[in-house]
């Protein structure tokens, strides 16, 4: 396994754990987030900088679910990116309804270990029902 794929693991770890400074620790100063269009919580879009993601995808999220991502199968392209594919698993928050989304993620890292960039693909439908009272 790569030092990269070791980097990401490290997120995934981190997040499942509800490690906010272990999560920064591994985000280059200039992260960018690609977040799927339509994630609620006014968590899509493009985001830059680790607080600012922390804050504006990650806490948002946090704050209307109990969530994490769950890594199932791991590729590395050419090009040196890191491509997982998973399940976010939880529950909303305000009607306990759980739900299961698909999800891919593309992670760029870069030579120091550290995560510059992830693009985010889920199905956000499945998000949104879980909110739906």
């Amino acid at each position: 396994m790569s030092a990269k794929f070791e980097v990401v693991k490290g997120f995934y770890a981190a997040t499942q754990a509800g490690d906010g400074p272990g999560i920064l620790a591994l985000l280059h100063p200039e992260f960018e987030a690609r977040t799927a269009p339509g994630l609620p919580c006014g968590a899509g879009g493009v985001f830059h900088g680790p607080l600012t993601v922390m804050a504006r995808v990650w806490g948002a999220v946090a704050r209307e679910f109990d969530t994490a991502p769950y890594d199932e199968t791991w590729q590395e392209t050419t090009d040196g990116t890191i491509v997982v594919t998973g399940h976010y698993r939880g529950a909303a928050r305000a009607t306990g309804r759980e739900y299961d989304a698909e999800f891919v993620h593309l992670w760029q890292v870069d030579d120091d270990g550290r995560i510059t960039r992830l693009h985010q693909f889920t199905d956000t439908a499945r998000w949104h029902a879980a909110l739906a009272a």
